[in-house]
């Protein structure tokens, strides 16, 4: 039998680092029961020390998760550890992951430590960890440049200490993959103890071959891969987890490893994560983007109609492509909606959310003539925001726009439950409605990405709109859909608007492996 790759999913807390990627609590859970459904071993929840927010969204998803371990990530400090212990607490699986950095560079510019402190400082914050829980993971921040020797002598440490799983990143994603596979070997070769923990890696994207990297260490000996749906994260994100997944099962000829994920939830996954995220998937990306298993070119067509295997070396539908095109319309019932609501993980909150979201599905069913998973992912998306998070509400909205004249709008906004109404012009339709929003919230903020998606084919689409603000060193996505453009880009201004507004948004997630 193949030995098992765990798959460790960090798109809650690396992928969160993304510009504007922060997530409610709500989103987190949804995103969560999702990764759990995927059947994702590992879910990497948060830092809980970053903010109370966090802290609380990792302790929901530590009582929420029944079925993969729930994971908090904490430096290698006393009260990093006892906030990530506390918000775990409540899981049937949990792990605390611990790091510090082991490179020359980070060491002496950023901890000013001495190697011999760091080694200290590691040692104690596993013990820590272990009065929590037995599952305790330690990383070498920067790996990938620090020295081999410091690495085996700081990992027997920490294995002594109690650590079970020994994570090796590439933080920066400075490494080549022969590069990084013979660290990884020589490590397994050198620690003592090595046998009796799970070896892991982290790889970033700045150089493209995160995913390269990691699979090149899976085939000397790694056995858990972290990685982030649609490889999220910071600056070029991290490994792939549908890339790296889909890998080692296409390549079962190559790789003596299999994974326990659900590759028929991939891109359901990849398109919520999209949805709340903000972040769209480019068309040519691989297995998740809309190209995927597209074939324009006609000898690719005549092949793949007579034998698939000619041009594809995967189905579409073992990774999800034809898991969302169940069809409900205007006169589907409430006990349908609801049921297919409960089979995209979703969860509103009682009956009168339900209710609300219900209302909204009859609205956009008299508009367009069949509703797919996609557009319910949007419709609800503004039933799981909490009425107190909702300082602005767009009420109203008309927008005059014609060949030689400027455009121009009117809005009408409840602002903390009180109505106030302004118009304004612009360069276009958009852009006056924005410029009304912006007079009566005065947010000060600056608009940093405008974005535009179709949720789905035909003319009737909803368009999702993507808005990107920042304000006070404060980056934050708004999202917006609708059938009318318009209508959802005065939404997902507001929806940026009430992130600014919310104190609950942390301000930057600070936590790098």
């Amino acid at each position: 039998m193949k030995e098992r790759l765990v798959i460790f999913d960090t798109t809650l807390r690396d992928g969160e680092q993304s510009p504007g990627a922060s997530m409610t609590k709500e989103e987190k859970i949804r995103v969560a029961r999702q990764l759990e459904r995927m059947r994702v071993d590992v879910i990497e929840a948060g830092f809980a020390a970053a903010s109370p927010g966090d802290f609380d969204a990792i302790h929901a998803i530590a009582e929420t998760i029944k079925e993969s371990t729930v994971c908090s990530l904490a430096r290698a400090n006393e009260n990093d550890i006892r906030r990530a212990g506390e918000a775990i607490r409540p899981a049937k699986s949990g792990r605390i992951h611990t790091f510090i950095a082991t490179s020359p560079i980070h060491m002496e510019k950023k901890l000013r430590m001495t190697p011999d402190q760091v080694v200290e400082q590691a040692v104690k914050a596993i013990g820590w960890a272990r009065e929590y829980t037995d599952d305790v993971e330690f990383s070498a921040e920067d790996a990938g440049r620090s020295e081999i020797d410091f690495l085996c002598r700081i990992f027997e440490a920490v294995i002594k200490a109690g650590a079970t799983t020994i994570n090796v990143p590439d933080t920066v994603g400075y490494n080549l993959p022969g590069q990084f596979a013979e660290t990884i070997k020589q490590l397994i070769a050198r620690v003592p103890g090595a046998d009796k923990v799970v070896w892991s890696v982290h790889c970033h994207n700045d150089l493209g071959l995160a995913v390269a990297n990691s699979l090149a260490a899976v085939l000397v000996g790694a056995r858990q891969v972290e990685c982030t749906i649609n490889g999220l994260g910071e600056r070029a994100g991290n490994a792939s987890l549908e890339e790296v997944t889909m890998a080692v099962r296409t390549r079962a000829d190559i790789f003596p490893v299999e994974t326990g994920i659900d590759t028929t939830q991939i891109v359901p996954a990849s398109k919520l994560v999209s949805q709340i995220t903000g972040y769209p998937v480019q068309p040519n990306k691989a297995v998740v983007g809309a190209n995927a298993f597209a074939h324009e070119s006609g000898i690719h067509q005549d092949g793949v109609l007579k034998h698939r295997e000619t041009y594809e070396i995967m189905r579409a539908e073992d990774v999800g492509w034809t898991q969302n095109k169940l069809v409900l319309g205007k006169h589907s019932g409430r006990n349908a909606f609801k049921t297919r609501l409960a089979e995209l993980g979703i969860e509103l909150a009682g009956d009168e959310a339900l209710n609300a979201a219900f209302a909204r599905f009859k609205e956009l069913a008299d508009k367009k003539h069949e509703i797919f998973d996609e557009d319910l992912q949007a419709l609800v998306s503004d039933e799981t925001v909490t009425p107190e998070a909702e300082h602005y509400k767009l009420v109203y909205s008309r927008v005059c726009s014609e060949t030689g004249e400027t455009p121009r709008a009117a809005v009408t906004l409840t602002v903390g439950g009180a109505e106030q109404k302004a118009s304004a012009c612009g360069s276009g339709p958009v852009d006056a409605t924005f410029q009304a929003i912006e007079s009566v919230a005065a947010s000060g903020s600056e608009l940093l990405l405008y974005s535009v998606n179709a949720i789905t084919t035909g003319t009737d689409a909803q368009g999702e709109v993507t808005v990107r603000l920042s304000r006070g060193g404060r980056i934050v996505n708004g999202n917006g859909a609708d059938t009318d453009i318009v209508i959802a880009s005065a939404k997902a201004y507001l929806n940026a608007l009430n992130k600014l507004y919310s104190s609950g948004e942390k301000v930057n997630p600070q936590g790098n492996v």
